[in-house]
C-alpha cells in the first residue's frame, strides 16, 4: 500500500509500504479519511514526547473494515468504524479510574505503533467504535478531536450555567465552545487572529472577565497568564495545549490558588468512552462540525495541506488516500 511515513524528524516520505496482516484480536482497516491536526505537523517538524521513529502518523482515522483477524467476531468486513488511537493495560490505576489514556503502558496510533496516513492501517479490535448508520466518514471523523475536547470538560465539571473562558478559536477552541454550549454552559471566546475570532463572533482577549472555568487552547504564554488571572473562586483553569519546551515553566501566585480555591488540571488525549460519546453527539447533532471542514486533500498532497494547517489559513483539514 502507499503511505507517508516519517523517518527522521523534519521530513516525510511518500513511499510504498507493506500491509501488517490482522492478527488474533486484530482488524485491518481501509482508511476512508483522516484529519489533519497541529500535532500532526509538531511530529513531522519537531518530534514528539510519544514519538517512535519511524512511523506513520495519523491519530484520526475513520474508515471501513477490510479483514478481521482471528477470533473476531464483533466486526466484520464493510462495517465503517472510527478508531479510538489508543491501547491500555486495563489493570493500572489509571485505567481502573477511567483514565486510560493516562496508561503506563498506553500506545497510540500514528506515534507508538502506525496510524492512518496510509491505505490501510491494521489495530487491535477493541480500539473500534461502530460508526452510527447515516453518519458520513466526514463528519465521525471528528470523534477525535471532540474526544479530547470532551475528556477536557470533564476534568473542569462543566454544567449548565457555568461561565467559561476558551482561549484559542481554532478547530480545539471551536469544538470546546460547542460542547460547552451543548452542556449549558455561558461561554466567551477570544483569539488573537481576527480571522478565526470573526467566524465564531470572538473577542480579541477576555481581560477584566471573571469565569469558571477557563480553557487554554492555543500555546501562547500571554494565554496562559490572562487565563490564570480570569479565574473566578473555586475556578478551574483547563490546560488543553500544551507550550514549547522552552517556555512551558511560568510562575504561579500559589497564594491566589490557596485563597480562592482555585485548581489547575491538565487535559491530555480522551479516554474509549468518550469516543463513544463523541459520536453520540455528532450523530444527534448536538454539536455540528461539518461548517469546520475548510480543505479536503489528497493524503499525497500534504506538504500543502500541512502549509495550511502551520499558517492557520483554515480549520479543519481533511485527507483522502
Amino acid at each position: 500500500m502507499k503511505g507517508i511515513v516519517v523517518r527522521t524528524i523534519g521530513s516525510f516520505e511518500k513511499t510504498e509500504v507493506s500491509v501488517a496482516a490482522p492478527g488474533a484480536g486484530e482488524v485491518t482497516v481501509r482508511v476512508e479519511v483522516t484529519g489533519l491536526c497541529r500535532t500532526d505537523l509538531k511530529i513531522i517538524e519537531k518530534g514528539h514526547r510519544d514519538l517512535v521513529l519511524p512511523r506513520i502518523p495519523g491519530e484520526e482515522v475513520i474508515g471501513v473494515v477490510s479483514e478481521t483477524g482471528r477470533d473476531v467476531t464483533e466486526y466484520s468486513e464493510g462495517d465503517r468504524v472510527y478508531l479510538y488511537p489508543g491501547t491500555w493495560c486495563g489493570v493500572c490505576p489509571s485505567c481502573l479510574h477511567g483514565a486510560e489514556n493516562l496508561c503506563r503502558e498506553m500506545q497510540i496510533m500514528g506515534f507508538h505503533r502506525n496510524g492512518g496516513f496510509a491505505e490501510y492501517v491494521t489495530v487491535p479490535v477493541r480500539c473500534l467504535i461502530r460508526v452510527p448508520e447515516g453518519l458520513s466518514p466526514d463528519t465521525a471523523v471528528f470523534a477525535e478531536p471532540l474526544s479530547c475536547c470532551l475528556n477536557a470538560l470533564d476534568l473542569a465539571g462543566v454544567r449548565p450555567g457555568m461561565r467559561v473562558g476558551i482561549w484559542g478559536a481554532g478547530p480545539a477552541g471551536t469544538l470546546i465552545d460547542r460542547a460547552c454550549r451543548a452542556a449549558g454552559a455561558d461561554t466567551r471566546v477570544c483569539d488573537p487572529d481576527a480571522r478565526r475570532r470573526e467566524r465564531i463572533s470572538g473577542l480579541q482577549d477576555l481581560k477584566g472577565k471573571e469565569f469558571d472555568a477557563c480553557f487554554i487552547a492555543a500555546g501562547s504564554v500571554e494565554a496562559y497568564r490572562e487565563a490564570q488571572g480570569s479565574l473566578a473562586s473555586r475556578g478551574r483553569m483547563i490546560i488543553f495545549s500544551g507550550l514549547a519546551q522552552d517556555n512551558s515553566i511560568l510562575p504561579v501566585d500559589f497564594n491566589t490558588l490557596h485563597y480562592n480555591e482555585q485548581t489547575l488540571v491538565g487535559a491530555y488525549g480522551c479516554s474509549y468512552r468518550h469516543g463513544a460519546a463523541a459520536l453520540d453527539y455528532l450523530e444527534s447533532r448536538r454539536i455540528q462540525v461539518d461548517d469546520l471542514i475548510s480543505h479536503r486533500f489528497s493524503l499525497w498532497d500534504l506538504e500543502e495541506a500541512l502549509v495550511i494547517v502551520k499558517h492557520k489559513r483554515g480549520m479543519k483539514v481533511l485527507l483522502y488516500p
